[in-house]
């Protein structure tokens, strides 16, 4: 049964498309062509701004009670993909920067903040966040940006702060700042300012950064010298800004990687086309073995990425004092996969790879962009660091014994409750959806060829787990903290792909249950996915069925000449 919530994400998402156009028409105000114009030129394109701006693409960063759209994690993630699967840096530069600012908030805000930031955004203005100092990377305790308090509660502004998206176009600025000369993480605050409301003579927004990828986005600094704000910027407790930040991370670590298939899904169908128009030795790109096992492969890592992606943005709704480590996962494995995906299209396409425009332009472009969304405001190695600490609890406390976690964590169409923002943990001693693999592992049926090798892989993961499980009750105390050893990131990366495992399991099996997608219900893609899973581990599994890979063939040519999305979702695209 299509629910409501269901039916208003399918419709959003269907008006964006429609507003959007055909990538490939050259008369498309917002088409690819003009797309890379403004690439070319440094900035976003205007039209497509313009077009997003009618849409009023803010609402969806506002959640309902405010006067928004913003009811799930995942909706947003499939609202904004559309958007990436145009322009990474139109989605950034518009909109995700807004959002990433405005969790803070919506996490920790009093009532007036709230709708004051409501209020600007969904009258089209922006919002931007300030973490970064270059000095001291994703160290956060260690930035020196002052927010000196006064005796009345107010503050003083003084320092710099870099690489801040829409820094000198935000209406409003999210400052990590300084409120405290101790160490320790009690020593940084969260501050809301609106640009108004500070003395223009004292803030200087520093010179633009010339970038590789996204650049259109407007990546910039803030000097302020001695600026007073309110005490009513304070957002949430004096002292409480590392710990904001960390729980604002789990909702954007778990959304953003997720949008960003949209630029693969683009570039797939670019190499797809390729490999189909193409002839080489008298026939196709697509009929070379070695080129056809590439595209099914991307293919795979889409349908992997997007089901660890379900999986983070679900569980903010349904785990919430679990999302830290998913989060983190996310963050970590999607961005990853991608970038190899695009390096293993980039084989594919050869030369091709290095046009700037016309049919090929978008795929250069996807991979100088993509990479920017595995650093944003945490890199690979911060997430790995939240994962590590987290090991040696899991080990004793939940893995093999966790109950599974609840089924509507891995259905991408069911309703979900309101997002707990309040109810975000640091730090859990639980993994539920470990739990389900284990749990699913004497439930998998073992009937065709291609579900015994779904039970083979799955016995594979739950092996790994615990491996992974013995390792991490050995770690030193000093393996938990920032001088972890290589080993223990390595266990964190090994771990982030067992969880991946998991919630392409799962995925399988709650299609397989509701048998509305025949596709995803297939043990075949399954069987695939969990087959390049473990292989990444560096085992060396039995032969796949050969009708696993037809499979899989089959279906992205489907989705390819019906214009259809390569996720879970299988959605129509325009053009």
């Amino acid at each position: 049964m299509t629910t409501a919530q269901e039916v208003r994400a399918a419709a959003r998402i269907a008006e964006i498309e429609a507003a959007l156009g055909d990538p490939a028409d050259p008369a498309n105000p917002v088409g690819q062509a003009r797309l890379l114009e403004a690439d070319e030129a440094g900035e976003l394109l205007a039209a497509g701004e313009k077009a997003l701006e009618a849409l009023n693409l803010n609402a969806e960063f506002v959640p309902v009670e405010l006067g928004g759209r913003l009811e799930r994690i995942d909706t947003l993630v499939r609202v904004l993909r559309q958007v990436f699967r145009r322009d990474v840096a139109l989605g950034l530069g518009y909109g995700v920067t807004s959002f990433m600012a405005a969790v803070n908030v919506w996490t920790e805000g009093d009532e007036r903040q709230q709708a004051r930031l409501a209020e600007i955004l969904l009258d089209g203005g922006r919002a931007s966040v300030a973490y970064h100092e270059l000095a001291h990377g994703n160290d956060f305790v260690r930035n020196e940006f002052e927010a000196r308090v006064q005796p009345d509660g107010s503050f003083v502004l003084h320092g710099a702060k870099q690489v801040i998206n829409n820094a000198a176009r935000a209406d409003a600025w999210l400052l990590f700042s300084r409120t405290d000369d101790a160490p320790g993480s009690r020593s940084h605050s969260v501050l809301m300012v609106e640009r108004a409301g500070v003395d223009p003579e004292r803030v200087t927004v520093l010179p633009r950064y010339t970038t590789v990828g996204v650049r259109g986005c407007q990546l910039a600094g803030l000097d302020f010298t001695e600026a007073p704000v309110a005490a009513e910027a304070l957002v949430g407790s004096l002292g409480q800004g590392v710990e904001l930040a960390l729980r604002s991370f789990q909702i954007t670590r778990s959304a953003v990687p997720g949008m960003a298939l949209g630029g693969a899904d683009a570039a797939l169908r670019t190499v797809v086309s390729f490999a189909l128009g193409r002839r080489l030795y008298r026939r196709s790109v697509m009929e070379i073995p070695h080129a056809r096992a590439t595209l099914g492969n991307a293919f795979l890592d889409l349908l992997i990425s997007d089901s660890l992606s379900l999986v983070g943005t679900r569980a903010v709704h349904l785990l919430p004092e679990e999302t830290s480590v998913y989060a983190s996962a996310v963050k970590y494995l999607v961005p990853k996969l991608l970038q190899e995906t695009m390096y293993e299209l980039s084989i594919v396409l050869g030369a091709r790879f290095y046009v700037r425009d016309g049919e090929f332009g978008g795929f250069q472009k996807n991979v100088r962009d993509l990479p920017v969304l595995s650093l944003g405001h945490a890199g690979s190695a911060a997430c790995q660091a939240t994962i590590i600490p987290q090991l040696p609890r899991l080990a004793r406390r939940a893995w093999f014994q966790d109950a599974p976690a609840p089924a509507e964590l891995f259905q991408p169409r069911t309703d979900l409750p309101a997002i707990p923002f309040r109810r975000l943990a640091l730090a859990s001693g639980k993994d539920s959806l470990s739990a389900s693999l284990v749990a699913a592992v004497d439930e998998l049926p073992d009937g065709s060829p291609e579900e015994v090798a779904v039970q083979s892989l799955a016995l594979r993961l739950m092996d790994e787990l615990r491996q992974i499980q013995e390792q991490s009750l050995t770690l030193s105390l000093e393996d938990r903290t920032a001088l972890a050893s290589p080993a223990s990131f390595a266990l964190a990366d090994r771990y982030t792909v067992v969880l991946a495992g998991a919630a392409v399991l799962g995925v399988w099996r709650e299609a397989r249950a509701d048998g509305g997608d025949p596709f995803l219900a297939d043990p075949a893609w399954a069987a695939a996915a969990l087959d390049r899973l473990v292989r990444r581990l560096g085992y060396q599994p039995a032969a796949l069925p050969a009708s696993c890979a037809e499979r899989v063939h089959q279906e992205l040519l489907r989705r390819f000449e019906e214009h259809r999305s390569f996720d879970l979702y299988d959605c129509p695209l325009a053009g």
